[in-house]
Order: structure tokens, then C-alpha cells, then sequence
């Protein structure tokens, strides 16, 4: 795992930092020896945040994403931005401009499959002029399975297909999960996406229940096929697979359409909740099968070592183009995961 080096402490702005996801980005940007400022759009909530951290006082500063000069204000100084706060429908754009003028890369943990294409769709020849960086979805959604899915491929240039099947022991949304699922389903009129011939193709049917045979001790589970997830716009960005599909367990499915079920709760020392994970890619070509499969702990928790890690081999030199670019395209794929060994199993298979 690559730590803060150099002659200053590397500095990090959190976009959405008193958020769920953005707490863990904090705690693992400091516990990996970075300095984050913690940003978000609630004076009140940012002060008791920065209150209530332990270690040295956080650095916090009130931006919105429609008063650009305040976002100007957050990110001087800094040498990167995270951004946690969504729905990134709104806060994503801002943002990355801000991110440009700053002459600083943007990542952000974005699973909206509309907000990721729109971030390729209008900053892609304009960051790769720039020669800045934008790593999008860079979370558990989008960037793992893009990473899983890039490693399998391995010395592939193309493949047939590629599936993430997701089995979660369950899930309990966040407040901001649910936000930014609504703002979806009023972006594409209540219609569900997938990926498939090349493109995405927006459908009135019912997505297909099907099965999933999971590695053990999962084993086969009921699964809602073409569940899809921010992976069916980072993994065709850059790889040649004319059909992306996600799955996803029906309980996990269940309990996220349910308005009644509760936010997650912390379970140990480091905030996670008890919910347990196991990511399977799968890629096939011309009747030859490679798999990648990660196991872990809380799909919240582990977006911030995802996330960080990118940041520290942006600042460090170690990525592989410039512009917008997912995970699988920014970085080496299999490097990276080994990277993440402290949070993530991950077993390359084929």
C-alpha cells in the first residue's frame, strides 16, 4: 500500500466530508498520513464534524456547489479533491470545474450510472487538453468491479462479455444511496439501463431473475440479472466488451427497495457495519472464461481505501493516461488490488 511521501504532508479536499462515505475518506486519508480538508455545503454539520474528530484539529471549509468562488476557496492548497457528496447528478460538474481551475485531479466515488456518463461525456477532451486527471466512480460500484474485471482480462484486448455478479449478505442504504437512486430513476422516466451491443439501451420490461454460481461458501444464490451498476459505464469506457452485465443478490435487492429499511450501523472500531461482501467478474472470449473475485467488508468502508489509493498513485506519478479515465484505465489493475490487501481478498482465476 503506498503512503503520503515527499517533503509536505499531502494535502486532500473531501467534498461531502461529515457524509457517510466521506468520514471514511478522512479517517483513511489521515490514518495514510495525508492532511484532508474536510468541505461540504452544511456550516453547522461541518463544525460538529471537525469537532468531533480525534487527532489534530481538521481543517474545514463551508462550499456550495452553486457559489463557485466558495469551491475556488476550498481547494486552495490542495493537491487533490475527493468529492463523496451526491447526488452527483449535482455536485459532480462544480466540482471538476473547480478541480480544472485549480490545476488539481478529482476523483469521486459516484455510482450513478447517468452522472458518470455525463462526467465522460463533458470533461473528456477538455481534462485531456488540460493533461489533469478525473478518476470517476471510484468506489465500490464502478471502480472495484472495473479493476476485477480488467485484471481477469489480464493480456485480453477484447472480450465477448463481461459480468459482475454483486452477492452482499445484505444492504442498508444510506440516506444519500436512496437520494441519489431517486434522482436516477427521474433521469431515465422510472425505465432501468443496461449495457448491451455496444451501447446502453434503456428498457420498460422487468429486469430477469436468474441464478449466480458464486465461489463457495456463497455457492449459487438468486440473483436479479442486469441490476446495473456504475460498472456498465467505467468498464466499456476502455475495454473492448460489447456486453456489460451486473447482478445483484435478491435479499441484498429486497432490503434497498424497502423504505423501510434502516441506514447501516457501526459494528467495530473502525465504523463498519457487519455487512460482508463477495464481488465476482467474470470475462469470456471465444469460449475461454477468466474470473476475478474480491471479498470484504462494508461496500461503504471500503470505497475510502479505493479511493485513496487512486489519489496517492495520481499524486505519485503511478497512472496510465490522462483525461477522464475509470479505474481499469488509470491505473494497473492487478498492482492495484494487491494494494488493497488490508481491506480486500481478491483471487484471479484463468
Amino acid at each position: 500500500m503506498g503512503t503520503a511521501t515527499g517533503s509536505k504532508r499531502r494535502t486532500v479536499a473531501v467534498f461531502g466530508a461529515y457524509g457517510h462515505t466521506g468520514r471514511f475518506v478522512v479517517a483513511e486519508l489521515r490514518a495514510r498520513g495525508f492532511h484532508p480538508v474536510a468541505v461540504g455545503r452544511d456550516a453547522g454539520k461541518l463544525r460538529a464534524f471537525a469537532a468531533a474528530e480525534p487527532g489534530p484539529a481538521l481543517d474545514a471549509r463551508t462550499a456550495s456547489v452553486d457559489d463557485a468562488a466558495s469551491l475556488d476557496r476550498a481547494l486552495a492548497g490542495a493537491d487533490a479533491v475527493i468529492n463523496c457528496a451526491g447526488p452527483f447528478a449535482v455536485t459532480a460538474a462544480p466540482v471538476i470545474e473547480a478541480a480544472l481551475r485549480a490545476g488539481i485531479p478529482y476523483v469521486d466515488v459516484a455510482a450513478e450510472i447517468e452522472a458518470n456518463v455525463d462526467t465522460f461525456a463533458h470533461f473528456t477532451e477538455r481534462a485531456r487538453a488540460a493533461g489533469a486527471l478525473i478518476v470517476p466512480a471510484m468506489a465500490f460500484y464502478g471502480g472495484l468491479g472495473d479493476l476485477l474485471v480488467t485484471a481477469a482480462m489480464g493480456d485480453w484486448t477484447a472480450a465477448d462479455e463481461a459480468h459482475v455478479a454483486y452477492g452482499l449478505s445484505g444492504w442498508h442504504p444510506t440516506a444519500g444511496t436512496r437520494e441519489a437512486g431517486a434522482v436516477s430513476r427521474e433521469r431515465r422516466d422510472g425505465r432501468r439501463v443496461r449495457y448491451a451491443n455496444g451501447g446502453l439501451e434503456y428498457r420498460d420490461d422487468a429486469a430477469p431473475g436468474l441464478k449466480w454460481s458464486f465461489p463457495e461458501p456463497m455457492g449459487t444464490r438468486a440473483v436479479i440479472g442486469e441490476f446495473s451498476m456504475a460498472d456498465i459505464v467505467t468498464v466499456p469506457s476502455h475495454l473492448s466488451v460489447p456486453d456489460v452485465t451486473t447482478y445483484m443478490t435478491v435479499e441484498a435487492a429486497g432490503e434497498l427497495a424497502d423504505p423501510d429499511t434502516p441506514a447501516p450501523t457501526a459494528s467495530d472500531e473502525r465504523g463498519r457495519s457487519a455487512q460482508t461482501f463477495l464481488v465476482d467478474a467474470v470475462v469470456r472470449s471465444g469460449g475461454v472464461e477468466r474470473r476475478a473475485v474480491a471479498r470484504g467488508q462494508d461496500i461503504y468502508a471500503v470505497s475510502a481505501p479505493l479511493a485513496v489509493e487512486a489519489v496517492d498513485r495520481v499524486l505519485t506519478g503511478r497512472t496510465r493516461a490522462k483525461g477522464v479515465v475509470s479505474a481499469g484505465a488509470a491505473f494497473d489493475a492487478a498492482d492495484f488490488l494487491r494494494a488493497l490487501s488490508a481491506h480486500l481478498t481478491v483471487e484471479l482465476v484463468g
